[in-house]
């Protein structure tokens, strides 16, 4: 069995605390041992006191600022993180990397202390860079891969991304692709109607409910969704928005004009029986992202037998191709939405049937045992290569 010293997030809630979350607990299942190491100190930059105990299996590094796209640590956060692998002994270290200054340090500090790194590199983006959101998202990969070079292996999610990255100087050879994986047993379509299943079916109302879930931001293009719901007929049908995010005041006002039996503002979720629940009433997921890398959101909403319609940004499409969903283009998202929302809403024959293909390609290629199996392989393979 295999220790892994794991570097990622455990809040505040988005993609990268749930691929955290979801690959170390089933880490565990199998017999490894997991170290999680993460931010979660809020922290006085003067202060001095170790933030962390050498045998606990969770270490807590301070940092300054948190979000759920970046976090900036604490000035002592590196020397604790270094003290932290040196007192654990890990056999590696998986970097699910947050968006940090800190992130550019990993590869000295285990080089220094011996230890084989390999990394998952999470950030959105478009191959076709459309859009404005695209061509700055561009700069993070520009500003990451010199970094990501110096890794053992980089972990990508698809074929377009491993381009990008290849294009900006990280070798083929450190890259390996092992895609997002979820429970299907647990993101199933409904057998038998539980507790909280009807205490949310409760809470949503009569009607057939439609749904985004996901950080509310910019580059989700959530307003483009709104637009086209409010321009569409929509008779006995509610839009869900589950989700927080720093664009969701602005959009509740613009949208205010929107009554309770066309559009719900969920808010943030964490209980994943509840999130199960809601996606399990769904008829069809919505994800018109501009920028995306392979959303945990969207092979949820497949494994649950929910339709899903989404842009091709990232590795989406390459997700829903060949009839497992609806690929749209990140182009006059407004446009291409009024026309499909309407089929949607006249034929629920057809939604179901799209729910059905998404969860047959979400077992087939997209269950957390496919990717926990090759994440065992990349580890035992990097640990030998590194010893030999």
């Amino acid at each position: 069995m295999v220790h892994v010293a794991w570097l990622g997030k455990k809040s505040p809630f988005c993609g990268n605390v749930s691929y955290g979350n979801l690959t170390t607990e089933q880490l565990k299942v199998r017999g490894h041992k997991v170290s999680f190491i993460h931010f979660d100190n809020p922290s006085n930059a003067n202060e001095s006191k170790p933030l962390f105990l050498a045998n606990d299996p969770e270490v807590s590094l301070p940092y300054l600022i948190k979000s759920q796209v970046y976090t900036i640590p604490s000035p002592r956060a590196e020397k604790e993180l270094r003290h932290s692998l040196e007192r654990l002994k890990p056999d590696i270290v998986h970097a699910s990397l947050t968006l940090s200054p800190l992130d550019f340090r990993l590869p000295e500090l285990c080089k220094q202390i011996n230890l084989p790194l390999v990394g998952t590199f999470h950030p959105a983006f478009d191959k076709n860079n459309r859009n404005l959101t695209a061509s700055t998202q561009q700069l993070t990969y520009q500003l990451y891969a010199p970094s990501l070079a110096k890794f053992h292996k980089i972990i990508v999610f698809s074929e377009p991304q491993k381009t990008l990255l290849e294009n900006l100087g990280v070798s083929k050879e450190k890259q390996i692709i092992i895609p997002n994986g979820v429970d299907e047993s647990i993101w199933q379509p409904v057998k038998v109607k539980s507790k909280k299943y009807n205490l949310v079916k409760s809470k949503l109302g009569e009607g057939r409910i439609f749904i985004y879930m996901g950080r509310i931001a910019n580059e989700k293009n959530i307003e483009a969704l709104l637009k086209s719901w409010r321009q569409t007929k929509t008779n006995n049908c509610k839009l869900v928005i589950v989700g927080d995010g720093p664009m969701k005041p602005t959009l509740e006002n613009s949208f205010s004009n929107l009554g309770k039996d066309k559009l719900i503002w969920w808010g943030s979720e964490t209980d994943l029986e509840t999130r199960v629940a809601i996606m399990q009433i769904a008829e069809v997921f919505f994800l018109p992202s501009l920028i995306e890398g392979l959303s945990l959101s969207l092979l949820e909403a497949m494994s649950t037998g929910t339709a899903c319609v989404a842009t091709d940004a990232g590795a989406d499409g390459e997700v829903l191709d060949n009839g497992a969903g609806i690929v749209i283009s990140t182009e006059n998202v407004v446009t291409q939405l009024k026309t499909i929302i309407p089929i949607l809403v006249d034929h629920p024959s057809f939604t179901k049937a799209l729910g059905e293909k998404g969860r047959e390609r979400v077992i087939e290629r997209y269950t957390i045992k496919k990717n926990i199996d090759s994440l065992e392989k990349l580890y035992l393979d990097s640990i030998q290569m590194f010893n030999s």
